[in-house]
Parts: structure tokens; sequence; C-alpha cells
């Protein structure tokens, strides 16, 4: 496999390899078809959902000779000389790192020379968020009167502390989380590619690690592969991650609903003692109530979780002993302490004492008299 990261030996290098942004690939490809290019975009989104990979591909695709349905060719002359990190056509900026008002100064006296071989002069600049007042105010200045052969675009997980004035000269793109569907099909892909193999049930819990990004999700399978020696199982997702397996989950979950306080404890010490993280284990915890939650009120539940067929029926069983109410106060009481958990000197008793509550709870969600 070598020693190159997943999300980077997979990274996109066309529009239609990108998952999950339909609505924002379809809009460029159009763009590069048409030849009606702006002079400033705005990517903006969760981390990992593909915005500077779109970045890259569009900065190539506006220069290419021969786009392939609105991608880059890869293959004429432009590509090829784009595709050279010494390529000054194409400039990537970190804004974390080059966030003062001289690198931005340099930007706006540079841009006015044209590009060496390409058709646009093309400015990345990501996290962009990250800039002084004084710095936007002098990319303000550049974008407000930009030279025709210059192309900005700005990547940012905070849009909101971009100045309005910025806001206003771009073009608006924001990147979606990918779903978990569409994250599960690329690993099996992937896996498949690299000749390592991989059950269902593993793909799903890498996929929901992600939440949603590309990146996070490949990074997790980076790890599990690492850990599991090229060898992928369900037991070593669970080693690797922290968190703990389902039937822990259940039986926590059946002690808590039926009140049942030394199984609470019993459970909690089995999961503390087998060395598992009690964030994970109440974020988890969270999970399994609101999936009971699913199953009880939605009709499409079992498309809606996703889940493995034998663990769907074993919630299905768990949902009929609990109410709608109860699974809502005991979401309500762990979800209030998972930013607690960080910083609690002693988790484990803030976990213990708030399961306990839960399980002094009656059907209605009141504690009992």
């Amino acid at each position: 496999m070598g020693a190159v990261a997943l999300y980077r030996r997979f990274r996109p290098d066309s529009f239609e390899k990108v998952i999950g942004q339909d609505h924002i690939t379809t809009t460029l490809i159009n763009q590069v078809k048409s030849g009606n290019i702006a002079h400033a975009y705005l990517f903006t989104g969760s981390r990992g959902t593909g915005k500077t990979t779109c970045a890259k591909i569009f900065s190539k695709a506006i220069n290419c000779q021969s786009p392939v349905n609105g991608s880059p060719c890869g293959k004429c002359e432009i590509c090829k000389a784009l595709a050279d990190e010494s390529n000054m056509d194409i400039l990537e900026i970190d804004a974390a790192s080059n966030n003062g008002v001289d690198e931005i100064r340099e930007i706006r006296d540079k841009v006015k020379f044209p590009p060496v071989s390409a058709k646009y002069k093309v400015y990345i600049i990501d996290e962009v968020h990250m800039l002084s007042i004084n710095a936007f105010n002098a990319l303000l200045k550049t974008l407000e009167e930009p030279p025709k052969h210059a192309v900005f675009i700005l990547a940012t997980t905070e849009v909101r502390k971009l100045p309005a004035t910025i806001l206003s000269r771009c073009l608006r793109f924001d990147f979606r989380l990918v779903s978990n569907v569409l994250l599960e099909n690329l690993l099996k892909n992937i896996f498949e590619e690299v000749k390592i193999d991989c059950d269902s049930d593993s793909l799903k819990v890498i996929a929901n690690a992600g939440e949603g990004s590309v990146r996070d999700t490949l990074s997790i399978a980076d790890s599990v592969i690492a850990y599991g020696n090229n060898k992928v199982t369900y037991d070593i997702v669970l080693n690797v991650l922290g968190i703990s397996d389902r039937d822990t989950i259940i039986k926590l979950a059946d002690s808590m609903i039926s009140g049942d306080i030394g199984g609470v404890l019993d459970e909690i010490h089995s999961a503390f003692s087998s060395g598992k993280n009690l964030i994970s284990l109440s974020k988890d915890l969270t999970t399994h109530f609101r999936d009971l939650m699913v199953i009880k009120n939605c009709k499409q539940s079992e498309n809606i979780l996703s889940l493995p067929k034998d663990l769907f029926e074993k919630l299905s069983m768990q949902s009929q002993n609990v109410s709608a109410k109860k699974l809502l106060a005991f979401m309500e009481k762990l979800s209030s302490i998972e930013g607690d958990l960080k910083y609690a000197l002693n988790p484990r008793v803030l976990l213990e004492i708030t399961c306990l509550e839960c399980a002094s709870l009656d059907e209605n969600g009141s504690k009992k008299n």
C-alpha cells in the first residue's frame, strides 16, 4: 500500500469522483463547459467534505485545453504543466499560517501579472477565515477590481467569520456532510482496490465514525488497517475507535430501561475495566437511544438506520419495552453531560450518576416517587 495516506492516494482528480456534492459539481461543470467563469468563489462547509479537492479540480478544468465532461483531461500540455508543483499559475495559500496583511498585499502586487502557461491564474486561499482584519481589507481591494485572468477560490469551515463585504463578492457553494451510504460504498471500493477484506458491519462502523467527512473516514480506515496489519474486522475497528460493542450498549440500555441499578453499575464497570473510552460510551449510548426512538416512530426505520439485520431485530425488541417519553429523557440527560465528561475529574462517576438518574425515571420520563 505504500506510505501514502488513503485520503491522499484516492483524492479525486475529476468531478465525477467527488461524492456527496452533486449540487456543487454540476454547477462547476456547467461553468467550465460554458466558459462563464466568475472571478471569486467561496467554498464553505465541514472539514473533509471536498472543498480543497473541488478547488484544485476546478482550477485545472478552467485552464484545460480539452476538458472531459467539465473535468481536466490530465493529458494536454496545460494539465501536465499545472501538475508540476513548481507551477505558479495555481497558487495554494494556507491562511492559517499566512494571515497577515503583507502576504495579501504580495498577492495583490503579483496578481496583475498574467499566467505563465495557463489561461487563468488561480489563487486558492484555504481557511480564509483566519485572515486578519487588515488582510481582509487588502483582499477586498483585489476582489473589487481583479484582472480578467485572475480567479480566487476561498475555502473555509467558518463562514460566519468572514466579513459581509467579502461574502457579497463571491459565488458561494455550501458543501454538505457526506451520507454514510456513500462513505460505505467509497470504503468498499477502496478496500477492494488495495485488496483488503472487510465485512459490511465494519464498513458501517468506520463510515459512521467519520461523521460525514471523507477525509476523517479514510484516516480512520488507515488506522484500522495499520492496527490490524492489513486485516480489517469488526473487533479491530471497535478497538481502534475505543468504542463499546453493541452488545455492551444493549445490556446497559436494558438495565437503564428496567431500572436495574446493580446492572447499570456492573455494565459501566465492565466497560471501564476493558479500557473503553467513557466519553465514547456515553455518546454511543445516546446514539443507541436515538436509534430506539427512530424504530418506535419511523416506518422506514430499517432504511434510515442501515443496521445489520440481527442487530436491528434486537433493537426492535428492546424498543417495545420503553416509551418514547422515557427515551427522550434518556437522550436529554446523556447529551447534557457530553461536554462535562471531557473535563470531569472523575468521568466514570459522572456517567454513573447520569445513567442511574435515567434508571430512576418512570415511563413519562419523570422521576419515580
